[in-house]
């Protein structure tokens, strides 16, 4: 196993994960001394263009920011700032050993989550055994609500992927509505337990809806040639992919290659990364994708200008701001509480309001309230348009506009 190590703080100790110990009540912190932030995160590997825009550059401003506040607030007193910081490699075995020993050899004080909701489900039970706050915005599955049950320090801030497939639906039928599209549907899914999870909520949502899902195929993780699948379902107005940042180019790059113009088309999370309207420009304005954001609301332009200042890139437009106010709240729980033991911190953030870029929040739910599901792409940014009650709703602009010749 490699592991890639770097510690802004102290020296480097050696390589070896520990055995699992049994959990180990928290230290009290002498005054002065550094907090340990640690994490393993997809830096190689087919995860890293994900972890690279959602999560990293978030975990790096915080870090930025309280060191422009002169450390991490606990109780009354400032600490310094340690960073320990794993490549997972994108390998769940791997994210595994890392957080094993950022837990028994390394004794962070806050141990930060991967990206994505296999890795997430990989790592939790080391999280939860060893009572440490697992809080991420990218572990999307119908097992939340259990999930927060048996794992009291989980905060899956995305929610279910019920919540995220059905406003999907919604708009689809809101689209029908208007007369831009008839009952037939093409959806593809990538297959992973993401990709699973989210494809069955949808195929649900579809049926309850009265459409007609006449294409439902799943593609392995790592596919780029689409090219039959849009020979299959180029006269179908509807389509929708629950697909990760490199299979949302691909796509969308075979849709524009084959003449594929569906009026309604929805992919997955690449389409809310600054990479994907890089790579297409104002060609997909109009495109549905994961997430989406208050363009109207002054925090939300602050948190964009300050993440691009600090991390020289834009943030994506779905769960990096979610990520950085869940950070924010569990500062706030540090300050507020004087400990660093995370089961107390936890307490504090399920029972607590925050103020945070996304306005003040309650995570009583252990999940983020309020947040958008699906947007439209508009110069660049993803404007929200589902849940409809979430507040700052856009307008859906509609058919899709037609891709310029190729």
């Amino acid at each position: 196993m490699k592991l890639t190590r770097r510690q802004t703080m102290a020296g480097l100790a050696g390589l070896g994960a520990a055995p699992l110990v049994g959990l180990r009540p928290r230290k009290a912190l002498a005054s002065g001394a550094p907090v340990k932030i640690g994490y393993a995160i997809s830096l190689t590997g087919p995860n890293a263009g994900g972890a690279g825009t959602t999560i990293l550059p978030n975990y790096h401003l915080w870090v930025h920011e309280l060191r422009e506040k002169g450390g991490l607030r606990v109780g009354d007193e400032l600490h310094p700032i340690e960073v320990i910081e794993y490549d997972d490699r994108s390998n769940s075995e791997e994210a595994v050993r890392a957080v094993e020993r950022l837990i028994n050899q390394d004794e962070v004080d806050i141990l930060l989550a991967p990206w994505g909701t296999a890795m997430n489900l990989a790592v939790g039970p080391l999280f939860d055994r060893h009572g440490y706050i697992q809080s991420t915005p990218t572990a999307i599955t119908d097992r939340a609500p259990d999930l927060v049950r048996r794992w009291p320090g989980f905060f899956p801030l995305s929610g279910t992927a019920a919540s995220w497939a059905e406003p999907v639906v919604e708009l689809m039928d809101e689209a029908r509505s208007a007369g831009h599209i008839d009952d037939d549907v093409a959806m593809i899914s990538v297959a992973d337990a993401f990709g699973i999870d989210l494809a069955a909520a949808a195929r649900r949502a579809f049926g309850e809806y009265g459409f007609n899902l006449v294409y439902d195929r799943t593609y392995p993780v790592g596919t780029q040639d689409f090219s039959s699948i849009m020979a299959e379902v180029r006269d179908v107005k509807a389509f929708a992919a629950f697909s990760y940042p490199p299979d949302s180019v691909a796509i969308t790059d075979n849709a524009q290659l084959h003449g594929f113009n569906p009026n309604v088309m929805y992919v997955g999370i690449g389409g809310a990364f600054p990479m994907y309207t890089d790579r297409f420009g104002a060609s997909v304005d109009g495109v549905l994708t994961h997430g989406g954001l208050n363009m109207a609301d002054e925090r939300t332009l602050d948190y964009i200008a300050r993440h691009e200042a600090v991390t020289g890139r834009r943030p994506d437009s779905a769960g990096s701001i979610v990520m950085y106010a869940a950070l924010e709240a569990m500062e706030q729980a540090i300050s507020r509480t004087g400990t660093l033991d995370n089961s107390v911190i936890a307490e504090e953030m399920k029972t607590g309001t925050f103020d945070t870029v996304l306005g003040e929040i309650s995570l009583a739910s252990q999940m983020m309230p309020d947040i958008f599901k699906v947007g439209q792409i508009r110069d660049g940014y993803v404007v929200g348009l589902g849940p409809r009650d979430v507040p700052g709703r856009g307008e859906f602009i509609m058919p899709k506009q037609p891709w310029p010749a190729r």
